[in-house]
């Protein structure tokens, strides 16, 4: 496994407050809760596979990425790939397939105030605490 430490970032040292939605058992969720950990920020961690977001909070979450739900689709897990690969829904709908599939959403999801981002790759993330309003 990679360690990666970014604490040179030159990011405004005022504590920055931000959500992620995190998967303990993803590297690269893991590597973009180690850059918030290194960079002293306020963190707020949502184990969405087991306190997966309401439709109202996904689509909050989904505006803030300026995304719609099938942009944050992970494609190639088994529950995608037997149940739902080549079918057509509407944004409502997959909405409502993430919630009830909460391992379909992709991650790491951070969120800093009004923005987020997917943490795929990391440079999105420390782009992201770099933000200034």
């Amino acid at each position: 496994m990679e360690t990666v430490h970014y604490s040179y970032l030159n990011i405004k040292k005022t504590m920055k407050k931000v959500t992620i939605l995190h998967n303990n058992r993803c590297s690269k969720s893991r590597c973009a809760l180690q850059v918030l950990k290194d960079e002293n920020c306020e963190i707020e961690i949502i184990d969405y596979i087991k306190n997966t977001p309401s439709k109202k909070e996904l689509k909050t979450i989904l505006d803030k990425l300026g995304l719609n739900a099938f942009d944050i689709v992970r494609k190639k897990e088994s529950i995608f790939l037997e149940k739902f690969k080549g079918k057509t829904f509407t944004n409502s709908e997959w909405i409502q397939i993430l919630t009830e599939y909460p391992i379909l959403i992709e991650r790491p999801i951070v969120i800093d105030g009004y923005k987020a981002v997917i943490g795929r790759p990391i440079e999105l993330v420390i782009d992201l605490l770099k933000r200034t309003s």
